[in-house]
């Protein structure tokens, strides 16, 4: 197939552009080389270098109708990836997350209806932050809690509770039949942009996948990037000899799951029919809290550096997310193949190649405290 990747030169994107390309398929890539992911120099980027001549590179923007036009020529599967994706930044820079990740996709969309094209499959990149505080066990049985309350975590009283009697419930893995209700930003616009691609692909017969994603990482996942990547936020923190400051009480936890299984997984949908009109969780179905991601890390990078619980929090935030993944394994075969301490072991080793870069993780915190979302 002949496959275009919009944010093909970001981490997931470039990652899969190359396993495409092995696998031998066609590669277009439409990306707006963002700063805030590629640095300061983006045709630089160690990430937009490995796909350098080897795709067909269109620099442009997704809410650019032309730029689409472009990039739409001629190719048979649209894996949309391109969007603003910091949980935090999303709630304050509102116009600007709604503007690419919704109208950029309504621009696709709007296109595939009204003008002649020969695309066959859409797939595109939703999120674990869609579900918000997840699926969770209570005395009452199952559960889909809202948004913790500022008036709790001002307290020290991070747990999720049951919304019909208010004690503490217990999390459970998510599955796709969960209640979708986003308490970011980010999160809301994850929704819109599933439920647009999958609501057109039905009507006009394009076979459409949606993949939640988890935390994604591994190697060449972008070291400068202060709002989002908790493993590069924290190593370069650690590479910089600062102090890791821990939000809430360093319990929260995350599905990490390391960006090869990431590609099998997307492939996967991309390639098997099986797959069409479907939403997956893709993960590693396992949590790993805060406090032992930090500790992992400094072990690895044999650097102890200060990690502080602060009690701190910021709006938006969820406590606890971990993938089922029963239906992408009964579907797409998909099972992952590195757990946590293999995928660490090989981000870590990564990292320690690179060039040591200034943190700017001090600014986007004072950023968001500026705003009045970090507590």
């Amino acid at each position: 197939m002949k496959v275009l990747i919009t944010g093909g030169a970001g981490f997931i994107g470039s990652n899969l552009a190359l396993n495409l390309i092995s696998r031998n398929h066609e590669v277009r890539v439409l990306d707006n080389l963002s700063p805030q992911i590629h640095g300061d120099n983006p045709e630089e980027s160690p990430l937009y270098q490995s796909i350098k001549g080897k795709v067909d590179f269109i620099h442009g923007s997704v809410t650019n109708k032309a730029d689409w036009v472009r990039s739409l020529d001629g190719v048979d599967a649209v894996v949309h990836y391109a969007a603003e994706t910091g949980t935090g930044q999303s709630m304050y820079q509102i116009q600007k997350y709604v503007d690419v990740n919704v109208n950029g996709t309504a621009i696709l969309l709007d296109y595939l209806t009204n003008e002649k094209h020969q695309v066959k499959k859409m797939i595109v990149a939703s999120s674990r932050s869609i579900y918000g505080e997840g699926k969770y066990q209570s005395s009452h049985g199952i559960v889909y809690p809202s948004e913790r309350t500022v008036e709790a975590m001002s307290k020290g009283d991070f747990a999720v509770k049951c919304p019909l009697t208010g004690e503490d419930a217990e999390v459970l893995p998510t599955d796709e039949l969960s209640r979708i209700h986003p308490s970011s930003i980010y999160g809301i616009t994850k929704q819109n942009q599933e439920q647009m691609v999958l609501t057109v692909g039905k009507s006009l017969g394009i076979p459409a996948v949606a993949f939640r994603y988890q935390n994604v990482y591994g190697p060449g996942q972008s070291l400068t990037n202060p709002y989002t990547g908790i493993l590069s936020i924290f190593s370069t923190l650690i590479k910089n000899n600062k102090a890791i400051n821990i939000f809430e009480d360093g319990k929260e936890s995350r599905d990490f799951v390391y960006i090869d299984d990431v590609v099998d997984a997307t492939t996967l949908g991309l390639e098997k029919d099986a797959a069409n009109y479907n939403v997956y969780n893709v993960g590693n179905g396992v949590q790993t809290d805060v406090m032992t991601v930090a500790s992992e890390l400094c072990k690895a990078y044999d650097n102890h550096v200060d990690v502080n619980i602060s009690g701190n929090y910021r709006l938006g935030d969820i406590r606890h997310n971990f993938a089922d993944l029963t239906k992408i394994s009964h579907d797409l075969g998909f099972s992952p193949s590195f757990d946590f301490r293999q995928g660490l072991a090989n981000f870590t080793t990564w990292v320690n190649g690179q060039e040591v870069k200034a943190s700017k993780y001090e600014d986007s915190i004072a950023e968001m405290k500026s705003k009045g979302l970090y507590k």
